[in-house]
């Protein structure tokens, strides 16, 4: 019997993610050859993207567009294909090369983390969406605390931020909200 340290992983292909991507009623991640299904949400989860979707509407320039979760994005210099809680394009959206449902081109993502996937969502999920070239800044959503962290590209390379309530997020793209006015919808009864 072969112990689990030498036991050796299938890569799958992207062609093979997209193939059972098709195939499945659940939505399908892809990073570094390897697929995993994705779980839902709590209504928190849920209230905090649709909130932050009715603070920044009326704030983005015209040229901007706020994509759900429903829209995958494409890192193709690390191979992963992930459906962020939101993804803003300024501009036109470009789609991936090997995947014509995929946008290569978000200047920001956003990410509300949860239990599960706060960890990666601040590590390497993060990491690579710093390889995208479009993007200026990811925003993680904390489901722990009232505090938004907006990693931001500079010209000294990328920081990060700790927003809490009294504070604003403010971005270029116009990209601009309350922490207050975030965390209001599950703060109330």
């Amino acid at each position: 019997m072969r112990s689990m340290s030498t036991a050796r992983r299938y890569r799958h292909t992207y062609r093979d993610y997209l193939a059972l991507e098709k195939a499945s009623p659940l939505k399908l991640e892809f990073s570094d050859g390897e697929i995993f299904a994705m779980a839902g949400g709590t209504p928190e989860h849920g209230a905090l993207a649709m909130q932050l979707v009715k603070l920044i509407a009326a704030t983005l320039d015209s040229g901007c567009t706020v994509y759900s979760s429903d829209v995958k994005v494409r890192v193709v210099a690390t191979d992963l294909a992930t459906y962020p809680d939101l993804s803003i394009v300024c501009g036109t959206a470009e789609r991936a090369a090997d995947d014509p449902n995929a946008i290569t081109n978000p200047r920001y993502v956003v990410e509300v983390t949860s239990p599960s996937s706060e960890e990666y969502d601040r590590g390497d999920k993060l990491s690579q969406y710093k390889q995208l070239p479009s993007l200026q800044a990811a925003l993680l959503v904390s489901h722990r605390q009232h505090q938004v962290t907006v990693v931001s590209r500079g010209s000294d390379g990328w920081r990060a931020q700790d927003l809490r309530p009294g504070e604003r997020v403010d971005l270029p793209g116009g990209l601009s909200f309350d922490v207050a006015a975030l965390y209001a919808v599950i703060d109330a009864p």
